[in-house]
């Protein structure tokens, strides 16, 4: 016969086995959607009921749609494009989202001597990449002279939650920079609704963080710039890292058989011409990486690499030479690759 504290004690074992049996095992969801122009997608692993794709993205969603009424230069009533409109050197009060953002870009833009320069979107424009696309042509000497002189990002500046310009008709793009903005925030809200194991990516940057069920790591493939297929050019496991990869070879026309990209160097005001086709960043931030991948591009190879060696930077650089490709990377870089 059972004593009655046995009984106690296995009914107790009964339960707790009744309730483990029961917990569902966590699973891989996934989330997508357009946002700045381009795409999102969202992998995330859980088990808990509240973390449905549709109640996940409508939170996503919701956090997106307010970074693209802050910084987005298509909306025309955006945060940033009021800013640009304004045509006076008095400061102007902004966001803190915005503050972030644009102070982050002209650190980066100092410790790259200018070559990242979100004041070049006239620039952008004249050569038809930006949102005041054209027929592609090339500017005259002319045109490009009188753009840059409205151009610099030392003559924007930001202090006490205000943005003022040394120039009345600067204008600022931060395409190069908040689409990483944008996945540092989404992955600050899946944290926030406890979620910890996740894979976050907007038009081609990511961060990442945990593992895909049964504890396998995020594994992320690395596209061969190439323009008219799509082959992978390396695969690597950044574990909780940023990653943002930068290139020439998707956006770019043709004109008298030379090639015109829709990365342009500040210092010329030309489209990049070297043979550096590619550039991989992996960091903690993917504000960070984003902007760092654009800057070293516009570097080009020799640069670039020496750049990545003395900020401790994970790169890697993708270069064209005689009609085939070749990779460099950084010291940082080799604790990624397979």
């Amino acid at each position: 016969m059972m004593t009655s504290s046995f009984l106690r004690i296995w009914l107790a074992l009964l339960g707790l086995a009744f309730f483990v049996s029961c917990t569902p095992a966590p699973q891989q969801l996934s989330v997508s959607g357009e946002t700045m122009g381009t795409t999102y997608h969202i992998r995330y692993v859980t088990a808990n009921p509240r973390h449905a794709p549709e109640q996940v993205k409508e939170r996503v969603d919701a956090v997106l749609q307010q970074i693209n009424s802050q910084m987005s230069t298509y909306d025309p009533q955006s945060e940033l494009s009021q800013f640009n409109q304004r045509h006076t050197t008095e400061p102007v009060v902004v966001s803190r989202a915005l503050e972030t953002v644009v102070r982050r870009a002209l650190e980066i833009g100092s410790e790259t001597n200018g070559l990242l320069d979100v004041t070049v979107g006239p620039l952008v424009n004249l050569w038809g990449f930006g949102p005041l696309a054209r027929p592609d042509k090339v500017p005259s000497e002319a045109e490009l002279a009188a753009v840059q002189d409205q151009i610099g990002y030392q003559h924007l500046s930001v202090d006490n939650h205000q943005l003022r310009k040394a120039i009345p008709d600067l204008y600022v793009d931060l395409s190069t920079i908040a689409k990483g903005y944008g996945v540092d925030r989404v992955a600050v809200l899946l944290e926030q609704m406890e979620i910890k194991n996740y894979l976050v990516e907007i038009g081609g940057e990511m961060r990442m963080k945990g593992f895909k069920p049964g504890s396998k790591p995020w594994r992320i493939a690395i596209e061969q710039p190439v323009s008219l297929d799509r082959a992978v050019q390396r695969v690597i496991e950044p574990g909780n890292s940023a990653v943002a990869t930068s290139g020439d070879y998707r956006n770019y026309f043709e004109e008298n058989g030379v090639r015109y990209s829709h990365i342009i160097d500040p210092r010329t005001g030309y489209p990049i011409q070297h043979n550096l086709v590619s550039v991989t960043v992996i960091t903690d931030s993917c504000m960070d990486a984003d902007a760092y991948a654009t800057a070293l591009t516009v570097m080009g190879p020799e640069q670039a690499l020496t750049f990545a060696e003395q900020k401790g930077l994970a790169v890697l650089l993708v270069t064209r030479e005689n009609e085939t490709f070749k990779e460099y990377t950084s010291t940082a870089f080799k604790r990624f690759e397979q």
